[in-house]
């Protein structure tokens, strides 16, 4: 586990990194997103994932835009170790407050998560047809982090219920349990889809 700390755009981040599997897991706004770094991390732990949280520990929470979140070394890092990322993100859509928008460049992967979720967490419904998800949540713009791995990514735009159980404001967030085993389920499939095929490869 590396520590460290960042300046984007003016904004102060503490990053958290662990190289683990192929499989990313990144929260890059761990600070104003609550509980999307504790899911990450979480399900990382879990499942062996790489994992890299970015948290604002001192100011107001400051949200940048995913595209504008510069290669400083941390993500570099990360982006270079792993084949997938998961990112995990939040969205506060009042009129779809059960809803898990599942954006991002590999749609097979994202197919994959949304039934994990469907099976292990049915009280929230993903949506995988990007013409419904809308627009600033879909996650497929190049410059994004979740699409710049070898075969791109997934990006989870979560409601508050789904990455945060309500903690007291002091106390750490604490993600829902339901959400962390679906995660991780969908997480270790989509690893032994990639063994297979990377033993396929090597045939």
């Amino acid at each position: 586990m590396h520590t460290e700390r960042v300046t984007i755009e003016g904004v102060d981040f503490e990053t958290t990194l662990r190289l683990g599997g192929p499989i990313g897991l990144l929260a890059l706004h761990g600070g104003v997103e609550g509980g999307t770094a504790e899911l990450a991390r979480e399900v990382a732990t879990r499942t062996g994932a790489t994992l890299l949280t970015f948290t604002q520990p001192l100011g107001p929470p400051t949200h940048i835009p995913s595209t504008r979140m510069s290669p400083c070394t941390p993500l570099t890092t990360f982006l270079t170790h792993t084949t997938l990322t998961i990112s995990l993100h939040g969205h506060n859509r009042r009129s779809t407050p059960r809803t898990i928008y599942v954006g991002g460049s590999n749609r097979p992967a994202a197919r994959v998560l949304a039934t994990a979720l469907s099976h292990w967490a049915p009280a929230f419904v993903p949506i995988t047809t990007l013409s419904e998800i809308p627009n600033p949540l879909r996650g497929l713009h190049p410059d994004n982090p979740v699409n710049q791995t070898r075969d791109g990514g997934v990006q989870l735009e979560l409601p508050v219920q789904a990455r945060t159980t309500h903690p007291a404001p002091t106390d750490p967030e604490v993600p829902p349990t339901e959400v962390v085993d679906a995660l991780t389920a969908g997480v270790r499939l989509i690893t032994e889809r990639l063994s297979a095929v990377s033993e396929s490869d090597e045939l």
